[in-house]
């Protein structure tokens, strides 16, 4: 066979390589993280992509979605499955959020506009952090009506109380406050990799420019990079850093704050963390609408048990009416459709949209939820279910647990 044959064999797509091309070729999450991990510095990978400690965490809330086998229902009409649900009060296209990640700009300088427009795009909502690089007012700017707002209780109430406001006024929807963060967690990998946040120019970052010199060449052109919600006199001082973030972390909290945060905010409110049944039902006497659990991606405490695993039970204990969002472990829309199965309204990502990010901005998250939704709706199909109403409902006819070997 002559080369040119070979060529026309191969096809024209082969020399194709530009960014839209390489996003294209990723079929999955994971896809998009090995391309993240080309274009990234490998500290900011790290940063996303690490866990706390000896980071056990990090790969038990994989597994523990990877425990559960699925049993289709059999043959069913599916011509028509509808992956929409309503979602404290307002109609979404799948059950699914964009989780608030901290300095989300340091990924891409697309950052939180970016994540927010194509969390937008697929009609879902997106949750801006307490330590996001884009401010509660810019965010605005994404045009995503459905805004979320992650609060971390500061030592200065009279700061939170202001975020509070802040938010309300710019009609972010829901409040979500973060309870499992007294402190900040120990990331093995930031320490080693020496990451500073803003980033610093060292001769470690000097080496990484060589390496990567497209994303140092747009954090150069692009503003500051900026813990944008905190107090006006501390950014005018130039001291805002991960260290500044941190100290500010208060482990007095109480539910007695969460019944004071109720007291200022009209919304739906969620209690954010990793929960036992009754630290759920405490949420809820405390004026909360639900929980959202969440081991922080396994960023926080080191060997704590993976929040699917406490699904069932906080469930039981909440009943039907409470709202239960879960994260920590999704990658993929199978994941999804277990913890709806096992008795979630929706489900939260945050890893996996930052893979995305990385990999190729606000163009990339898109990807990322393209896939999740397709991978969603197929896990429907094949389960034989035509709504996620169907799908919880007949969650224990759907699932069993793998055999242990």
């Amino acid at each position: 066979m002559k080369p040119r044959e070979a060529l026309n064999l191969i096809g024209s797509e082969w020399p194709r390589l530009g960014l839209a091309e390489r996003l294209r070729r990723c079929y999955n999450v994971e896809d998009l993280r090995r391309l993240a991990a080309r274009r990234t510095p490998q500290p900011v990978f790290d940063y996303v992509d690490g866990g706390a400690d000896g980071e056990l965490t990090l790969g038990r809330n994989r597994e523990a979605f990877e425990a559960w086998e699925l049993m289709p229902l059999g043959p069913t009409d599916v011509s028509n499955v509808d992956p929409r649900i309503s979602l404290l009060g307002r109609e979404i296209a799948l059950p699914l959020m964009c989780s608030p990640t901290g300095y989300t700009r340091m990924m891409h300088q697309d950052g939180e506009l970016g994540v927010a427009r194509a969390a937008s795009a697929a009609g879902i909502p997106y949750g801006l952090s307490t330590v996001a690089s884009t401010s509660v007012e810019d965010l605005v700017r994404s045009g995503n009506p459905d805004l979320w707002f992650q609060l971390y209780i500061w030592r200065d109430r009279e700061l939170v109380k202001d975020l509070v406001r802040r938010a309300q006024a710019a009609n972010y929807r829901v409040l979500e406050v973060a309870i499992d963060v007294p402190v900040g967690g120990f990331r093995t990998r930031d320490v080693r990799n020496g990451l500073t946040i803003p980033p610093q120019l060292t001769p470690k970052t000097l080496w990484q420019i060589t390496l990567k010199p497209s994303y140092w060449w747009n954090v150069l052109r692009n503003p500051p990079l900026t813990f944008a919600n905190a107090p006006q006199y501390v950014q005018d001082s130039g001291e805002v850093t991960i260290e500044y973030m941190t100290s500010q972390l208060d482990p007095t909290i109480g539910w007695d704050d969460v019944a004071a945060i109720r007291e200022l905010w009209s919304g739906p409110l969620l209690v954010k963390g990793w929960m036992s049944p009754d630290g759920a039902a405490a949420a809820i006497a405390a004026g909360a609408d639900g929980v959202h659990l969440s081991n922080h991606g396994g960023r926080q405490l080191d060997r704590v048990v993976p929040p699917l695993e406490q699904l069932a039970a906080v469930r039981a204990k909440l009943g039907d009416e409470a709202t239960i969002v879960l994260d920590s472990g999704i990658r993929h829309g199978t994941d999804l459709a277990i913890a709806i199965a096992l008795g979630a309204d929706a489900g939260a990502v945050g890893r996996a949209y930052l893979y995305g990010l990385m990999a190729g901005g606000e163009a990339g998250v898109r990807r990322a939820l393209a896939l999740l939704d397709v991978e969603f709706r197929r896990a429907m199909t094949l389960l034989g279910v035509s709504s996620v109403a169907e799908l919880r409902a007949r969650g224990p006819e759907l699932l069993r647990r793998r055999p242990r070997r």
